[in-house]
């Protein structure tokens, strides 16, 4: 930028920070977030340094004004440091409200508040009214020793004030730095070309648990006071009252807590705090609610590493502006196209961004998010970052519509093509059985229990397969053998020989099962079922049209045209091939058969333990021969079939006059179908 330019650049900074200050303070309605107003003051502030004599008096930035120990000792709370469980939404927080009311038997509960500081959690020991320990939550149950450096903490009383304190009184609370302190501490960073902190949480943390307590001394810390333990009852029978008292020893209390009754009380601190967020002069994630009576905190105790008589009720996660740089896709395990923008790398909550997700396709047309967007991102839960929505007044001319599969017809790592089903958010490839993304899965739905039941090969095998470059596609667990796995990390010779057994047995199955195997999207075990005895045979399947394939049972448009994609895919047959010539095989069942015997079509439950078969047989013989298996007994139901041992399902059946078959009438049954 030429120095020419830099008087216009300063009056158009200022105006734009005050047009801000004037929509947030006076009409509270702010139009971007606080991170790009902060980018805003902090460019101004840049420029001012750089050219101070142009700054001017009516600008906005005129309106803020011991030796190192090799290493802390560990220091073991006398009463654990608790932690707090989280309400995430209003539905949460009632009920929370709800449990207590119940557990403590009466209708209204009076809770004493707080905001919720986003600092380091701290115990303060005072000794006949001196202070002469400090320590760090650490686990909760042991901590880390930083009295010298909380001594350096100017709101931290070395010695309190007043009279009536215990001979021994523990208090909890926050070491938090303020934001203007923060503010401070980052323009000295940036003087000395030191490294800035990311938020004043890191700071604090980074301040207090510095080995040289001169350090610490140099960054404005404070404390508040939360809490406080002390040996006999305490002066007050309320945790307000404790807090008050606790403060008239000159401990810093926080001036936001309240007391409120209800969960209407709850919800309407929530909704205060959270719109006095900005303006407070330290950073809070959120707000505490605690049940203000001691004794019915006593009563409903702890669970586990929490109290049931607090929660954290938490705001929703940070926002902040940046550009979207391109759109492109990721394809997950299942073969989802994941619209993902690119973007211009923006701190949120303490993070660098560069990357969020769009979800779908529909997701974008809703919030009509394009490539060269200024976008508000924020971090779902402070982990997942997504796009909020477009600063349309920022958009650039000449901007298009993004279309997912316009960009991506076919998959961005395998080339099959992308689609979308009728009725689907996702975008989908359909080279389910040799995209490298979907391999993993591909294998394992290949190899589990209702498919080829391929015992032994679970996820952790599967994942060193895939990575070795062992198996690409299922048709490559045919090419396996003993060496080849008895090489592979805690795989012994005897667990590789079971193994080998396990896809040896796999050859032979059914249609049913092979077609299940497939992962084709839509296609249960009941629709497998379905098709293998409509076709009869694997080739007949891949070759169907959308008529024939509706005229199966249970089989509409949308199943129709996700079979027709599936085996529209060279590379999906070119597997299917590979697994047959690997000698995959099945009994044949005629179609005539199926249609006359007495299963096709009725509703099987199993109870109890077969001795001839087991359940999952049974289950494989009634599906192939048209007949469906339920979990639980109807008066839908056809036939019960009975083991020994048999449950509930059994007395179910007699109490509503269910046919019953034991084993042997039932094998009889099969075998006729069968024949």
């Amino acid at each position: 930028m030429t120095s020419g330019k830099i008087p216009g650049k300063l009056a158009a900074l200022r105006e734009e920070i005050e047009r801000h200050n004037y929509l947030y303070y006076v009409e509270d309605a702010p139009v971007i977030p606080d991170s790009e107003y902060d980018r805003l003051f902090r460019e101004l502030q840049a420029l001012e340094a750089e050219y101070p004599d142009l700054a001017t008096e009516d600008s906005p930035s005129r309106r803020i004004g011991g030796a190192p120990l090799p290493e802390f000792e560990s220091v073991v709370h006398a009463i654990p440091m608790r932690s707090l469980n989280n309400a995430f939404s209003d539905v949460e927080a009632a009920d929370f409200d709800r449990k207590i009311r119940e557990k403590l038997g009466i209708e209204r509960v009076r809770y004493s508040v707080e905001p919720k500081f986003d600092g380091l959690a701290i115990s303060l020991l005072y000794e006949q009214g001196i202070l002469v320990q400090a320590a760090t939550r650490g686990d909760g149950f042991k901590g880390e020793n930083v009295t010298a450096n909380v001594r350096t903490i100017r709101s931290v009383p070395l010695r309190l004030s007043g009279s009536g304190y215990p001979d021994r009184l523990e208090v909890r609370g926050e070491v938090l730095m303020l934001k203007a302190d923060f503010e401070k501490l980052n323009a000295a960073q940036r003087e000395r070309s030191e490294k800035e902190f990311a938020n004043p949480r890191n700071a604090a943390a980074g301040s207090l648990r510095q080995l040289d307590s001169r350090i610490t001394a140099r960054r404005r810390l404070s404390f508040f006071a939360y809490g406080a333990e002390w040996e006999g009852n305490p002066p007050r029978n309320r945790h307000s009252e404790v807090m008050k008292t606790v403060e008239g020893w000159k401990i810093p209390v926080s001036a936001c807590g309240e007391v409120v009754e209800g969960l209407e009380g709850l919800l309407g601190y929530f909704g205060r705090m959270q719109a006095e967020r900005r303006s407070l002069p330290f950073e809070i994630d959120g707000v505490v609610y605690k049940v203000d009576d001691l004794e019915d905190q006593a009563r409903l105790g702890f669970v586990l590493r929490a109290p049931r008589f607090a929660i954290a009720h938490k705001f929703p996660a940070e926002e902040a502006l940046t550009e979207v740089l391109d759109i492109d896709a990721q394809v997950g395990r299942t073969g989802a196209l994941t619209p993902v923008a690119r973007l211009k790398p923006v701190l949120v909550g303490g993070v660098i961004v560069s990357n969020a997700t769009l979800h779908n396709q529909d997701e974008i047309e809703r919030k009509d998010v394009r490539i060269g967007d200024t976008v508000i991102v924020r971090r779902a839960g402070d982990v997942i970052p997504e796009v909020v929505g477009v600063v349309r007044d920022r958009r650039p001319q000449g901007t298009e519509p993004f279309d997912l599969i316009g960009k991506y017809p076919v998959c961005p790592v395998c080339g099959s093509h992308v689609r979308r089903l009728p009725g689907e958010a996702q975008a989908r490839c359909m080279g389910g059985l040799s995209c490298s993304a979907q391999r993993r899965e591909a294998i394992l739905h290949f190899a589990s229990r209702r498919a080829m039941e391929i015992d032994g090969l679970g996820d952790k095998l599967v994942e060193q397969l895939v990575e070795k470059n062992l198996v690409n596609t299922p048709a490559d667990l045919y090419r396996l053998d003993g060496r080849m796995l008895a090489e592979l990390d805690r795989m012994g010779e005897k667990s590789a020989q079971n193994l080998m057994k396990a896809i040896e047995a796999s050859r032979n199955t059914t249609l049913s099962r092979f077609i299940y195997s497939l992962g084709i999207r839509h296609v249960g075990e009941s629709t497998a079922g379905e098709l293998a005895l409509h076709f009869g045979s694997i080739e007949a399947l891949m070759h169907a049209g959308p008529e024939e394939l509706t005229s199966v049972q249970d089989i509409g448009s949308v199943v129709a045209q996700s079979i027709i994609d599936f085996f529209g895919e060279d590379h999906n047959v070119e597997v299917i091939g590979k697994l047959l010539e690997a000698g995959i095989h099945w009994p044949e069942v005629g179609r005539a058969a199926v249609a006359e015997n007495a299963l096709k079509d009725k509703t099987f439950v199993l109870t109890g333990t077969l001795s001839s078969l087991t359940r999952d047989e049974a289950r494989e013989r009634i599906i192939s021969l048209g007949g469906k298996v339920t979990g639980s007994v109807s008066k839908k139901t056809d036939f019960v079939v009975i083991g020994a041992d048999p449950g509930g399902k059994y007395e179910k059946a007699l109490e509503l006059g269910i046919r019953m078959l034991e084993e042997s009438a039932f094998l009889e049954l099969v075998n006729k179908g069968e024949t």
